[in-house]
């Protein structure tokens, strides 16, 4: 059985500003289908990354590849399979949103009206409203819709709840990534950068952890989930001297300890029972409980 060619595939990339290294020796490897994470605290080299792979920048070191293909010398054909949502989106201020669209519809051989409209519904967007007069959350509708409805094969996002109201930003993210992965299900990609990482928690389905623009783990969100554990045991007495290596944190109230494990929970759980337990609970850590417990290691 042939193995599909992956979507994004970045190896050993490098990229420094002047002295100051963004982006250090970073691989990851995106496959069709996937919700890939790419998480990481502001300055940890996440757009630099984006960049990179979009030809905005070019790589100092190592390489980059879409669908097999490099950005820096087939630009044009690899924009064509993608969709780009940045950071900051910026538009002609002269324009308004329902021309900005239709200007940008102009550039794709596909553009889904039906959903454009729905987008539209559930923002609340005035399509006659000039664009240089919209929030920061307003363009990143805009942008978003722009970026979903020429439906095309992969979708790439850098920090695209930034801006936005916290209440809505649950909805809103389920909405946009639904709508783009329920169209063509099982093929279509998403590269989503972000720091925030609760909003899209369940979405997600494998992620790497940069710091300093270095790799600091590579996980399936599952097997994430089922490696990083939080203990809990509560003890009829203080709790005696235990042996708790392998533990990455070990936190003590009175008579209970709370541990956080990365592949251990087995034979810690084993320590604990060896002593006098009141109860003992286990429980996945959540993604961003596991990107804090992974930054501290």
């Amino acid at each position: 059985m042939n193995t599909p060619t992956p979507v994004i595939q970045i190896e050993n990339l490098s990229y420094a500003y002047g002295h100051a290294e963004a982006v250090h020796d970073l691989s990851f490897t995106v496959p069709p289908g996937r919700c890939y994470g790419l998480f990481g605290r502001n300055g940890a080299g996440k757009t630099t990354t984006m960049k990179c792979l979009l030809n905005l920048l070019r790589p100092q070191r190592g390489t980059v590849r879409v669908f097999g293909l490099d950005p820096a010398k087939t630009e044009v054909e690899v924009k064509r399979l993608l969709s780009y949502v940045p950071d900051q989106a910026v538009f002609y201020p002269w324009m308004s949103v329902r021309e900005t669209l239709d200007y940008l519809a102009s550039f794709r051989p596909r553009w889904n009206h039906k959903l454009e409209q729905e987008m539209f519904e559930r923002f609340g967007l005035d399509p006659n409203q000039r664009t240089g007069g919209l929030s920061k959350g307003q363009r990143t509708q805009v942008a978003l819709i722009a970026a979903i409805c020429p439906e095309t094969d992969l979708l790439v996002l850098d920090e695209p709840t930034s801006g936005l109201d916290p209440i809505v930003r649950r909805e809103f993210i389920e909405a946009v990534i639904g709508a783009y992965q329920q169209g063509v299900p099982g093929q279509r990609t998403i590269l989503v950068s972000t720091h925030l990482i609760t909003e899209f928690e369940g979405l997600i389905d494998e992620f790497t952890l940069v710091d300093r623009g270095r790799a600091v783990l590579t996980l399936d969100a599952d097997q994430a989930r089922e490696r990083y554990q939080k203990i809990r045991a509560r003890f009829s007495q203080p709790p005696p001297e235990i042996d708790l290596q392998g533990a990455l944190k070990v936190q003590r109230n009175g008579r209970e300890l709370e541990l956080i494990s990365n592949g251990s929970s087995a034979a810690l759980i084993e320590r604990l029972k060896l002593h006098k337990l009141d109860s003992l609970t286990t429980e996945s850590l959540t993604l961003e409980e596991i990107f804090v417990a992974a930054l501290k290691t």
